[in-house]
Formats: structure tokens, C-alpha cells, sequence
């Protein structure tokens, strides 16, 4: 079983109830699992972790938000997460995605392996949109 820690900012509470089905599929697999809200969470949870997933919805002119999300992300610049298998998901309200395309280059361009295509979900997730959240939690588990 590998360490997951699942770091995210929400405004609205979209982004907590991805959270929160990501975090129940990677229990499903029986890894273990930490949900942290960003405000909480330190780069030493990030290093200390095998598995990844960082949550945020697109804000503004899709981008991450910038009074915590934006500075955490900008400050594992710093640490080196070669091998670090990562996952990336946030809602939106419009746009087509954008801020998640850059988000998973950026990620990549820290050194990190993202797991997969970023998911995004369209407002408030519904019932398949929660399943499709806890099927990422589960492929982040088996990464």
C-alpha cells in the first residue's frame, strides 16, 4: 500500500465533495488516504507521499486560486518530485479547461508523473460525476 495525500482549496464546496469521492475510491483499494485542505498542508506532505492529488477549481481568467492554492503550487518548484505520481481535478462554471491543461504542464515541468488526464467537472458533481471521481481515486491508488 502506497501513501496517498489529496491536497485541495474550495470555494464553493465543489471541490471538497471531489475531494472527498477521490479520497473514498483510493479507500476502496485499501491504500490509506489524508485530505488536507491547502490552507493545512505543507511541503513536507508532499514529499512524504507516494501518491498525489492536488484539487482546484478554475478561477477568474482560468487559473488556479491565488490566495493559497497558487503559492503552494508555485513553492514545490522548490522540491523535487521526480517519480511523484500525481493527479490533478477541480470544477469549473465555464471556459474549456484551460487552467487544468496548464496546471498538468506545470506539474510536469516540476518533474512530477501526472497519472492521468486532469478531471473537471462542470459546477456541482452529480451522481456520475462523484463515480468518476472515486475511479480516479482508485486508478491514483493503483498507480
Amino acid at each position: 500500500m502506497k501513501k496517498v495525500t489529496i491536497i485541495y482549496w474550495s470555494g464553493t464546496g465543489n471541490t471538497t465533495m471531489m475531494a472527498n469521492a477521490i479520497s473514498e475510491g483510493v479507500k476502496g483499494v485499501g491504500n490509506p488516504v489524508d485530505v488536507v485542505q491547502v490552507e493545512d498542508a505543507n511541503k513536507d506532505m508532499v514529499v512524504n507521499s507516494e501518491l498525489l492529488a492536488f484539487g482546484c477549481p478554475s478561477m477568474g481568467a482560468e487559473v488556479l486560486e491565488e490566495e493559497f492554492m497558487e503559492p503552494f503550487i508555485e513553492s514545490l518548484k522548490d522540491v523535487d518530485l521526480s517519480g511523484k505520481k500525481v493527479a490533478l481535478f477541480g470544477s469549473y462554471d465555464w471556459g474549456n479547461g484551460e487552467w487544468m491543461q496548464d496546471w498538468e504542464a506545470r506539474m510536469k515541468e516540476y518533474g512530477a508523473s501526472v497519472i492521468r488526464e486532469g478531471l473537471i467537472l462542470h459546477l456541482t458533481p452529480d451522481d456520475d460525476g462523484i463515480e468518476k471521481c472515486k475511479e480516479l481515486g482508485e486508478d491514483i491508488a493503483r498507480a
